[in-house]
């Protein structure tokens, strides 16, 4: 018989690459399906809200200059991490979400898939995005996308893991840098995640997670002068159409709830959300005696 006690798992935000606590030093309950404890979670306050604002914003000129294949391939060991993490991962969905590990396996396996799925859109997105525009006049017309910058994520509240994954990914994928508020009642597969990304390639600063009331920390972010979209995708109709208020005051590109199964294969919804798109002129120009042009 052994005498030795558990060392429980301490749980941080994951803000500009680092691990802090809360700046309020506030902590909440995380209760499994039935109710049991299961970790002390931060509760984030408007201060950390803006603090992983100017993490976010620091990272944007590097992560969206990088190469769209380096992104790529960036997220590609994310989910190589994971993968080496699934077993951890599993149990932490099936307590959050009340799911045999069966069913949690399946959710974590999808999970992990979706991310080697939009590693592999991110020198291709550029294609079905961008265009070459016919013009009336010696000119060639090129349309092309560029990141919006700085996307703040409400993470759905029920799809702990997967659903998770399924927002940021598609966002960072196409250059933006991203601030996410897990799941309120189930943070704790976002939290891990933070420890995933913290040890692949992916830059402080890109993914920044935050854990506690999502009715305080939203209305920051979506209000906040430095934040440039929003997805409302955890939010409830009335919240969100509070937060969409909010946002417009800065004409924040905003993406609203939608009825999303998180199983099904997504499409390029999510990446052509937070992308701008840029058109330059260009004169053309004479070519040889005969006067043609290209």
């Amino acid at each position: 018989m052994s005498d030795r006690l558990s060392v429980f798992k301490t749980y941080k935000l994951f803000v500009g690459g680092k691990f802090p606590r809360s700046e309020s030093g506030r902590v909440y309950e995380v209760t499994d399906s039935k109710g049991n404890w299961l970790a002390n979670a931060p509760q984030s306050s408007r201060k950390d809200a803006r603090d992983a604002v100017v993490a976010a914003r620091k990272a944007v000129g590097g992560w969206s200059g990088a190469t769209a294949y380096n992104r790529g391939q960036v997220l590609y060991r994310v989910a190589e991490m994971l993968e080496g993490r699934r077993d951890q991962f599993v149990a932490e969905v099936a307590d959050a979400e009340g799911l045999s590990k069966s069913k949690a396996a399946a959710q974590v396996d999808a999970a992990i898939d979706r991310w080697v799925w939009y590693a592999g859109w991110t020198d291709k997105i550029g294609q079905i995005t961008g265009s070459t525009n016919p013009v009336a006049g010696p000119f060639f017309n090129v349309s092309s996308t560029e990141p919006t910058g700085v996307v703040a994520v409400l993470a759905p509240q029920e799809s702990s893991f997967l659903g998770l994954v399924s927002v940021i990914a598609p966002a960072i994928a196409t250059g933006n840098t991203v601030v996410v508020v897990a799941s309120e009642k189930a943070p704790l597969p976002a939290l891990s995640l933070g420890e995933v990304l913290a040890t692949s390639d992916v830059p402080g600063g890109v993914v920044n997670v935050l854990s506690g009331r999502t009715a305080e920390i939203a209305p920051t972010l979506a209000s906040h002068q430095d934040v440039n979209a929003i997805d409302l995708a955890g939010a409830e109709a009335d919240f969100a159409k509070e937060l969409e208020i909010a946002a417009a005051d800065n004409l924040k590109r905003v993406l609203r709830p939608q009825g999303v199964d998180w199983a099904v294969t997504p499409g390029t919804e999510r990446m052509t959300a937070f992308l701008e798109t840029r058109t330059v002129w260009h004169p053309t120009g004479s070519l040889g005696a005969g006067g043609s042009s290209y």
